[in-house]
């Protein structure tokens, strides 16, 4: 599921994964960081989800994907667009 807040100049996303997604480490990897994984890593909420959230800057598309443990690629079913390959979002 992803969470906008906009801003002036940036929009903040948060990428959130339910409480039964994978175990273990898991990070949002995407245009947005080169798709190097585990930089942005997700982190436990109270409600037992996970999320991260990324301040981007408006009117632009990005691919992502999520990456868990042993190299677990998965995609978001609440992304804006998929492209065959990768979930799309639009900020």
């Amino acid at each position: 599921m992803l969470e906008r807040a906009r801003g002036k100049k940036r929009t903040e996303v948060t990428f959130v994964i339910p409480a039964d997604g994978p175990h273990g480490p898991v990070s949002v990897v995407g245009d947005f960081n080169d798709w190097e994984p585990g930089a942005h890593p997700f982190v436990a909420r109270p409600d037992g989800t996970r999320a991260v959230t990324v301040a981007l800057p408006h009117e632009h598309q990005y691919g992502f994907r999520y990456l868990a443990a042993g190299d677990y690629w998965f995609d978001d079913d609440h992304a804006d667009g998929h492209d065959g390959r990768n979930a799309i979002l639009h900020t």
